[in-house]
C-alpha cells in the first residue's frame, strides 16, 4: 500500500482511505456483519486512514468502528467529523466551543479510543466566527484529544481564516470526475497551505460505478433520493458521463470505479480518496485502482469524455446546499 503524508506534521496515511457513513444506512439499509467484515479486510489490505462522522446513523457509525477496530488502534488514523446536528428539518450546523468540546467527548466514548487523529469541522456555522470554532478544535489539541485538525466543505477564504488560528492539515469535500468545483480555489489554497485534500464522494455516491441507472428507485433512507443530481432528467443526462468512463475502462481492462478513483489518484500524493464501501466485494475493486496506471492519452480521452462542468443538478437538496462551501 503506498502512503502519503496527512499534512505537514500529519501522520502517514494509506493513498486510499475508507469512508464508512453507507455502513449505517445512508444509502439504505446496511448488514453491520459485512460492514465490520469489510473494516478488517481494508486494514489487512493495508487501509489505515477510516473516516466517520458523529451524525452518520446519529453516532452508530462511530461505534461501529469503535467495536471493531479498538483492538487494532495502533494500526488506525481516525478521522471523525462533527460540527452539526439532527433536527426535523435535517442536518444544522452546530460550531460553537461548548457543542464542539461535547462532541468530541462523545466521539471518543463511541470511538473506544483517547483521541481523535484527525477531527474535523463538518460545516461551517454562520452565527459563530470561523475563528471561535477552530480556536475550541485547537484547545482540543492542546489537550492530547485530537491529534490534527481538519474542515469540510469549505471556501478558500474560511480556510485562510481557520489556518490563521491553527494549522489545518486536511480539507474534506467532494471531489470526483464529474464534480471538480475544488479546482478554481480550494485546492490551489490547500497546496499553498501544505494540507491534504480528502476526496469524499469521489465515485458520485456510486453512480460513477455503474449500479445507478435511469430505472434506479432508491431504497427508503437512501440520501440520493432527494439530491437533484440523482433524479429524473438531471440522472438520465449523468448516465451519458458514466457510460463514456465505462468504455474507456473497458478498453483498460478495469471498472468505471477504478478508473474513476485512478483519476483522482492522478491528481496528486496530496488528494486522498475516501471511496465508501459497506461490502468486500466492492473494497477489493476499489482497491485495484491503486495499481492502474493512467497514461497521458488515458488522462486526455477521459478529460474530452467528461464535461469540465460536470454534472448536471445540485448535488444537495435545497437546505444542504445552504450549508456548503462557506
Amino acid at each position: 500500500m503506498h502512503t502519503t503524508a496527512l499534512g505537514p506534521s500529519g501522520p502517514e496515511v494509506s493513498r486510499l482511505g475508507l469512508g464508512c457513513m453507507s455502513m449505517t444506512g445512508s444509502y439504505g439499509p446496511a448488514d453491520p456483519r459485512e460492514a465490520a467484515a469489510t473494516l478488517l479486510a481494508a486494514l489487512d489490505s493495508g487501509v489505515t486512514l477510516f473516516d466517520t462522522g458523529d451524525f452518520y446513523g446519529d453516532g452508530a457509525n462511530e461505534e461501529l468502528l469503535g467495536r471493531t477496530l479498538a483492538p487494532h488502534r495502533d494500526r488506525v488514523v481516525l478521522a471523525t467529523k462533527t460540527g452539526v446536528r439532527r433536527t426535523a428539518e435535517g442536518l444544522v450546523p452546530a460550531g460553537s466551543p461548548s457543542d464542539l468540546r461535547r462532541a468530541c467527548d462523545a466521539s471518543l466514548r463511541r470511538l473506544r479510543t483517547d483521541h481523535i487523529d484527525v477531527y474535523y469541522l463538518a460545516r461551517i456555522d454562520p452565527a459563530v466566527p470561523v475563528e471561535e470554532s477552530v480556536g475550541a478544535l485547537a484547545d482540543l489539541v492542546a489537550q492530547g484529544k485530537v491529534g490534527q485538525i481538519g474542515l469540510s466543505e469549505v471556501s478558500a477564504a474560511t480556510l485562510w481564516r481557520a489556518h490563521a488560528v491553527h494549522p489545518i492539515s486536511a480539507v474534506q469535500t467532494e471531489y470526483s470526475l464529474w464534480e471538480r468545483h475544488v479546482e478554481h480555489d480550494v485546492l490551489p489554497t490547500i497546496r499553498d497551505l501544505g494540507a491534504v485534500l480528502v476526496a469524499y464522494s469521489p465515485l458520485g455516491r456510486g453512480v460513477l460505478t455503474g449500479a445507478v441507472r435511469a430505472s434506479t428507485r432508491y431504497e427508503p433512507g437512501d440520501f440520493r433520493a432527494t439530491a437533484p443530481r440523482y433524479n429524473g432528467d438531471n440522472l438520465t443526462a449523468n448516465l451519458a458521463i458514466v457510460d463514456a468512463i465505462t468504455r474507456l475502462a473497458a478498453a483498460k481492462g478495469a471498472t468505471a470505479a477504478q478508473v474513476a478513483l485512478a483519476w483522482l489518484l492522478s491528481r496528486g500524493s496530496d488528494v486522498i480518496p475516501i471511496p465508501g464501501s459497506s461490502r468486500r466485494p466492492h473494497l477489493r475493486d476499489n482497491l485495484a485502482a491503486l495499481d492502474l496506471h493512467l497514461t497521458a492519452a488515458d488522462l486526455g480521452a477521459i478529460d474530452a469524455a467528461v464535461p469540465a462542468t460536470g454534472a448536471r443538478g445540485a448535488r444537495y437538496g435545497e437546505h444542504g446546499i445552504r450549508m456548503i462551501d462557506q
